[in-house]
């Protein structure tokens, strides 16, 4: 049960009080109490109640406490909701029933369609003139973040980089692999997954369950197709039928074949879990799962090496957690308090420097960070940008949905590459 959140509405009585909310109907299930808005109080909702994603957020709370000492956060997310798949069901049926968080956390890009469709959040335009972020944000992440009517309807905390290659190179250089190099292209990559299978290793992919399968087809189409055709894929400029999706998906079945049996078994981290220990030599993941190589005090370039994704080199696969403000809260003060510090340099530099990804403000020392995150840095300013569709920038949830469930099907072997082929085809028909 949530705590009731009281209103500082001096001249508010209870009878008031309780015709408000009975009109408003922003009692939970449950028989739960109401939850109240006020200015002394902001309700934040994120997916990140564990591990690194719990201790970035933390220092971002620490900043918004410093900042704005008068107002109390209030973590307002499902507690122990198995991921944020099941916190985004719980999320959309409290905005339904009209009981929304102050402000939530959501993937920028296309997966904030549904939400804008249905007028849960509000336009946040305003706020980038007000807290200098037209100048701070670069332009194209600007132009990323703007709806065709130019609006833009959240904040970002941060940038992550989903096209990369992670690799143990104590396995790759038993085995007789460079283990710095970068691969060109998919061939080159598989004759090495070849090579490291015929030398025993029992899984030279490691991958786990259904999403990171996905990532994994994400970087398979971005290698193939390169960029341009690749953000076709979810313009409409490219058309599923095209030859080259056909090879990308015959590769990504190629490279599902050198992954582990028990891949739907795991999570992400676990995969991550048998490059650190040795298990698999390769795992492709975005720059969170630095995480997972810090706690075990791995050194960069010694116990790991990353580089981009086999064929992606030059490429940013991009996508930002970002909060948006809901529509229908009572006061807006604390909402944009909140938004003030995920926005300025303060929080975006203590969330990154724990997150592994790094800021969206360009006016940030990268002195501060890892290795790694120098050379997003770096990457992020000059290399082509593209929205990655496994994280909500590049597609709707709907659509997303429907990729997934033609990446089951055909890793499960209800499908073959033209039935993969065809369903692809038609999640973008609605």
């Amino acid at each position: 049960m949530r705590s009731m959140r009281k209103t500082t509405a001096v001249a508010a009585s209870a009878a008031l009080i309780s015709l408000v909310l009975a009109a408003c109907g922003t009692g939970t299930a449950g028989g739960a109490e109401p939850s109240l808005r006020s200015h002394e109080r902001v309700a934040v909702y994120t997916w990140w109640a564990a591990g690194v994603e719990k201790r970035g957020l933390d220092a971002l709370v620490g900043v918004f406490e410093k900042q704005h000492p008068e107002i109390q956060f209030v973590n307002d997310g499902l507690m122990g909701g198995g991921g944020s798949s099941t916190s985004k069901e719980h999320l959309q049926s409290r905005l339904e029933t009209q009981d929304p968080p102050d402000v939530f956390v959501a993937h920028a890009g296309a997966e904030l369609q549904d939400y804008i469709k249905d007028k849960h959040i509000q336009d946040v335009s305003g706020l980038y003139q007000e807290f200098g972020l037209t100048e701070a944000f670069p332009k194209d992440l600007l132009d990323r973040l703007s709806t065709k009517d130019g609006k833009i309807y959240s904040i970002p905390s941060n940038i992550h980089r989903a096209n990369l290659l992670w690799a143990n190179p104590r396995v790759l250089e038993q085995n007789g692999i460079e283990p710095s190099a970068e691969y060109d292209s998919l061939d080159a990559f598989i004759a090495d997954l070849e090579k490291l299978k015929n030398a025993g290793i029992k899984a030279p992919l490691s991958v786990g369950t259904t999403w990171p399968q996905v990532h994994l087809l994400e970087t398979t189409l971005l290698a193939d197709l390169g960029p341009e055709a690749y953000s076709g894929l979810w313009n409409g400029s490219t058309a599923w039928s095209d030859s080259r999706v056909t090879t990308a998906l015959e590769h990504y079945g190629t490279l599902m074949s050198y992954t582990n049996p028990d891949r739907d078994e795991l999570e992400w981290d676990a995969a991550s879990a048998m490059v650190i220990g040795g298990e698999s030599a390769f795992n492709i993941m975005g720059d969170w799962a630095l995480a997972a190589y810090d706690t075990e005090d791995k050194a960069y370039g010694t116990d790991y090496r990353v580089v981009p994704a086999p064929g992606t080199s030059g490429t940013f696969d991009f996508l930002a957690d970002s909060f948006t403000m809901s529509s229908g809260i009572l006061d807006e003060d604390s909402a944009k308090a909140w938004l003030e510090t995920v926005s300025s340099k303060e929080g975006q530099v203590a969330f990154n420097k724990i997150k592994g990804s790094i800021p969206a403000r360009t006016d940030v020392d990268p002195g501060q960070f890892t290795e790694y995150q120098k050379t997003a840095i770096q990457s992020f300013g000059q290399d082509t940008i593209v929205s990655s569709v496994t994280h909500g920038a590049a597609v709707p949830i709907s659509q997303l949905d429907a990729i997934t469930a033609a990446v089951v099907a055909f890793n499960s072997g209800e499908t073959d590459v033209a039935g993969f082929q065809a369903a692809l085809g038609a999640s973008a028909e609605g």
